[in-house]
């Protein structure tokens, strides 16, 4: 049976309902200092556990933007509950559920989403309409990391389990994005390539977005090898991977700040660092609230990004 969680519950469990960089200090990193400003706040609905992110608050009338977490859905064991992912083992008929009541929680229809197979490319493409899901929850783009649309009703859905979730609103045009940025994306500058796909198809500017870099493994929690760093070094300059990588606890092995290399990609890309939200929301420190494929040795379900127009109220 599923559970239902009333804030209360959620509170006793979980602690604080609201997260923030909070940082101010000489040594905080300059994504922490800018991003202070923001939360990453919870909200319960329909009995089912949402984030949300302050950076967009202010565009509420025309778009919306949640992620879930492992909590409220019907799948169970090591997936339990609120599991998006087609391919962890789970009852495909369990993962439509969780769609469509996340899709209840939120106040859209699971027949408007939009779902993309993703393969830690940058392939990023504009959506319509016509690239829905439908009631069955089964048209899925392939080898798509990418998700750009300026269709009401249309809802990009992106999955995750440690990854970095790009959230993008060019509010002046009413454009909204999302990308899925692993190490690779990262290197492959996925964020930047979407927004330059959002300047070149829609007219954007830069300097008038909005992002957030949204749940996802933190520094601490992500060891990487050689590989990965010198991968990275290519692409970012001596000053930025001194903020993107430290030394690890072993040799040869280093501690990895994808945040970090996000924000980077961002702002390099234009958009103001004010106008840049990172969540400061571990995967990987909490495991028994979103899911984790470092935490659990790839044992896990998928979380999921959602962004979307909402439809335009017409006039009285």
């Amino acid at each position: 049976m599923r559970k239902k969680w009333s804030r209360e519950a959620f509170e006793k469990k979980f602690g604080s309902v609201e997260w923030s960089q909070n940082k101010n200090t000489p040594e905080a990193k300059e994504y922490e200092r800018m991003s202070s400003q923001y939360s990453t706040y919870m909200e319960i609905q329909n009995g089912i556990p949402v984030l949300r992110f302050s950076c967009f608050d202010p565009w509420k009338d025309w778009m919306g933007a949640a992620f879930s977490t492992r909590l409220g859905g019907v799948s169970e064991g090591y997936l339990s509950s609120m599991n998006f992912g087609w391919k962890q083992g789970d009852d495909l008929e369990n993962v439509k559920e969780n769609y469509r009541l996340f899709a209840g929680a939120i106040g859209v229809s699971a027949d408007d989403y939009v779902f993309s197979d993703q393969v830690h490319d940058t392939k990023v493409v504009s959506v319509t309409k016509e690239h829905t899901a439908g009631p069955e929850l089964h048209r899925k783009l392939q080898g798509i990391d990418g998700l750009i649309t300026a269709e009401e009703n249309v809802v990009l859905a992106t999955s995750y389990a440690d990854c970095v979730p790009l959230f993008i609103v060019d509010p002046k045009h009413r454009i909204v994005a999302a990308s899925h940025s692993g190490w690779r994306g990262t290197v492959g500058q996925i964020g930047r390539k979407t927004i330059e796909m959002m300047v070149q198809q829609y007219g954007s500017d830069p300097k008038d977005m909005a992002c957030v870099i949204g749940p996802s493994i933190c520094q601490q929690c992500y060891e990487v090898s050689e590989d990965v760093l010198s991968a990275l070094s290519c692409v970012y300059a001596e000053d930025q991977m001194r903020q993107i990588a430290e030394p690890g606890r072993e040799p040869g092995k280093y501690q990895l700040d994808l945040w970090a290399a996000c924000y980077e990609t961002l702002k390099e890309a234009g958009v103001p660092p004010k106008s840049i939200q990172v969540s400061g929301v571990c995967t990987c420190c909490h495991k028994d609230l979103l899911f984790s494929h470092r935490a659990t040795a790839g044992k896990r379900g998928n979380l999921n990004g959602f962004i979307w127009k909402k439809v335009r109220k017409a006039l009285p």
